[in-house]
């Protein structure tokens, strides 16, 4: 998956924040649900304009992130 296909940065959206195209949704607002016991069943629901591609491009985005080290160090 090309996951620049739906995630997008505009510097008018959400202080430049990625958010998922053609809507106010940010990577960070879905990571956060999932982190907090939402499941992708439940975020599908509450926000009908999302799809099951959208929430792959969260997760592929995420993923190339951590593999390109742009994520910072863990501390314990």
């Amino acid at each position: 998956m090309n996951w620049q296909d739906r995630i997008v940065s505009d510097k008018n959206i959400l202080i430049g924040k990625p958010t998922i195209k053609g809507t106010r949704i940010s990577v960070e607002f879905v990571l956060d649900r999932l982190a907090n016991g939402w499941t992708e069943q439940t975020l599908l629901e509450s926000y009908p304009h999302l799809t099951k591609e959208d929430l792959q491009a969260v997760f592929s985005c995420l993923n190339d992130c951590v593999k390109d080290g742009l994520l910072v160090e863990i501390r314990s």
